[in-house]
């Protein structure tokens, strides 16, 4: 399970100000804390700082590697503000997140052509965002194409189904389910991925609502998470049911979560 930690985002107050005060120690020690938790990537976003964010993102990226022996993923729409902060970044990148919203792909497309970056295909277009299974998968299948032919490899591709409340639809839960499996068994050798905490919107105890569809995400195939990864329950569910999903061979990972008491919550 790949986990990209979440809170290195400018739309959070204190990451916000830690960013226009230049404040390094504050960004490092939180991206410390979500290695040690557990994530593969690290998100940047500096999206808030309207004509600044290239700047903001570059100095992102570097303060996180400063510290940080990984990758980021760098969390922008905008091609400019991607590319400088490319051109610091260390090892091979993730980019968050190519659409079928026209400007969006046309931009962003021939930034990622031929090159092992890896990428989030959001399900989303300039129709808005899709409801049904039908709906993701058109927008899946175009997106997925259209980078394959840019030669961008199948396994380098996330695609994330768009995440939408149940408390405005009792379906969405079930449609964005449906095309996880259809998406993974389309797409041989392709990732899927989310930030899933949009499907609690609007009710109580999100904590537990989110726990348990990310669990029943993991059964129907889904294999990267945008989360908070200081969260002990939420990563703690992630590791049993990955196991129970049957992609922990011997369930070792499981054996290692509880020799290093990350089961104890």
């Amino acid at each position: 399970m790949i986990i990209v930690g979440e809170l290195i985002n400018a739309s959070r107050k204190d990451i916000s100000a830690a960013i226009e005060s230049q404040d390094r120690g504050v960004i490092q020690e939180i991206a410390q804390s979500q290695i040690e938790a557990g994530a593969h990537y690290i998100d940047v976003n500096a999206g808030v700082f309207v004509g600044k964010e290239p700047k903001y993102l570059k100095w992102l990226v570097e303060t996180v590697q400063s510290v940080v022996d990984g990758p980021c993923c760098i969390d922008s729409p905008d091609p400019n503000a991607i590319e400088t902060a490319l051109a610091v970044h260390k090892g091979t990148a993730m980019i968050n997140s190519i659409s079928l919203e026209k400007d969006r792909y046309d931009t962003l497309l021939p930034l990622v052509a031929g090159t092992d970056l890896k990428v989030v295909a959001l399900c989303m277009s300039d129709e808005g965002m899709p409801e049904t299974t039908d709906d993701r998968m058109r927008i899946a299948d175009k997106l997925v194409n259209g980078l394959l032919q840019k030669n961008v490899s199948i396994e380098n591709i996330y695609v994330d189904p768009l995440v939408q409340p149940v408390s405005t639809n009792k379906m969405f839960g079930v449609e964005f389910l449906n095309a996880i499996e259809q998406i993974v068994t389309t797409f041989k050798g392709i990732h899927t991925v989310c930030g899933l905490s949009n499907i609690s919107f609007g009710l109580p105890n999100r904590p537990f609502l989110n726990q348990t569809f990310m669990s029943m995400a993991i059964a129907k195939g889904l294999d990267g998470a945008i989360i908070n990864p200081l969260d002990k329950k939420m990563m703690a569910n992630i590791i049993a049911a990955t196991a129970l999903a049957g992609k922990d061979d011997f369930c070792m990972q499981y054996l290692q979560a509880f020799r290093d008491n990350r089961l104890d919550v």
